[in-house]
């Protein structure tokens, strides 16, 4: 079997090193030569020799990579295509996908297994693993996957994958940009929001938008939302069955009450999935942070709270909560400037220290530019090591409580792992 990956950003690096895993052989391609290459296994290729004229081709032994260009016959002897979720509903996608089927098409064992699909703006993660944890607890053999962002293996690794095993359940990150793409490649019984708020603006424009992709994607669902989230009459026009969850009332190992928000939509699926609230109370009871999601650390007199916090929804909510005296943010890249608003929240709540580290791009400049126009008067530094940020911390350990955060999932989670080990020394 051959299929085509079109696009090789995150989805498609990780769709293509999934066929590959599975036995497939792969041509991809994507039209931008300097592309990010890092992650797959191909023959070696200087740098040097490519400038942004040229088109180039790598030939491995079961894969074929073109960049700057698209070879249209080598697409039609494909048996099944990968486009980036991103280009899904794009004419060129459509066009590619008159002569070609998508992957999920050609491998449809996955529509058959019971879908739970999460999404919404924050809390994906914590909220698929919560869930995971339970129903496993219960004795449910679940397969979960999806949101390449998210820290799982994507949405075509999920689709090999069931294919594969025998699974009770399927549960599905679905990122909010994607969410056109996951209605048409899964069968979901059940949806879940997490809520709505202000991310991935570049895409979605205005929340009015992101709304309307929402409707879209309950269209005839069975979905749990908030009690009190916003469009809530809108998403019950569209669902077949809308079902109410609240804040977990017991206590958990995690801090702030959007936790206690994700804990309560991970209970309201599992009650209707008829898990006994014993297993439901006992499993909650006991999850504590995904790696790179907030956590909290002990040094000296200080809290270190730790965790990717990428949009002003997700800062504030945090902020909300608890004063910082030092709040360490990282930078997003350079073309994603509306991310910077997090430091608007972050000087809304004036910490005597803004700390600034690269997180996906070093774009300490901008950052520092937007800092000094919202007139924050407290110390700002930059740093550009893991050492710098470790440095800070100790000096400021103690104070009552440290934030370390913003864009850089992987950024994050060694500087989480590097702190939980100093913790632990203490």
């Amino acid at each position: 079997m051959k299929a085509a990956v079109i696009g090789l950003g995150v989805e498609g690096k990780k769709a293509v090193n999934s066929l590959l895993k599975n036995g497939w052989e792969v041509y991809a391609t994507d039209l931008n030569v300097n592309i990010d290459l890092s992650g797959l296994n191909l023959p070696d290729l200087s740098r040097d020799m490519i400038d942004e004229k040229q088109t180039v081709s790598i030939v491995g032994e079961d894969i074929t990579v073109d960049l700057g260009f698209t070879n249209s016959y080598a697409i039609e002897q494909c048996d099944a295509i990968a486009i980036s979720p991103s280009m899904f509903g794009g004419s060129f996608a459509t066009k590619l996908l008159e002569n070609t089927q998508l992957l999920s098409d050609v491998i449809p064992k996955h529509k058959d297994i019971f879908t739970i699909g999460i999404t919404g703006t924050n809390g994906k993660t914590t909220t698929v693993h919560m869930l995971k944890n339970i129903l496993e607890d219960a004795g449910r053999k679940v397969l979960v996957g999806g949101n390449g962002g998210g820290g799982f293996s994507g949405y075509y690794d999920l689709i090999l994958e069931a294919n594969n095993g025998d699974y009770d359940i399927l549960l599905v990150e679905v990122c909010d940009m994607t969410l056109d793409f996951a209605n048409y490649c899964f069968d979901f019984d059940m949806i879940g929001l997490t809520n709505i708020g202000n991310d991935h603006m570049d895409v979605h424009k205005t929340i009015a938008n992101y709304k309307n992709s929402l409707v879209r994607f309950f269209t005839n669902k069975e979905i749990f939302t908030a009690f009190n989230q916003d469009f809530n009459s809108d998403f019950k026009d569209a669902a077949s069955k809308t079902i109410p969850y609240f804040e977990y009332q017991d206590k958990l190992k995690l801090f702030g009450k959007f936790n206690l928000l994700n804990a309560g939509l991970a209970m309201a699926i599992s009650t209707e999935l008829k898990i006994p609230k014993d297993i439901i109370k006992s499993s909650l009871s006991e999850f504590r942070a995904v790696e790179g999601r907030l956590d909290v650390y002990k040094i000296n007199d200080a809290e270190v709270y730790v965790g990717k916090t990428d949009n002003s929804d997700a800062l504030a909510s945090i902020l909300s909560e608890k004063d910082f005296y030092a709040i360490f943010i990282g930078t997003p890249r350079h073309n994603e400037e509306h991310r910077l608003d997090i430091l608007d929240v972050a000087v809304k709540y004036n910490p005597e220290v803004i700390v600034l580290f690269p997180g996906l791009d070093d774009t300490l400049d901008l950052a520092c530019y937007r800092l000094n126009s919202l007139g924050y008067m407290g110390n700002i530094i930059t740093v550009n090591s893991l050492d710098q940020i470790i440095e800070l911390v100790a000096e400021y350990s103690h104070e009552e409580a440290i934030l370390i955060g913003g864009n850089g999932q992987d950024t994050i989670i060694n500087i989480q792992e590097r702190i939980k080990l100093i913790s632990q020394k203490l």
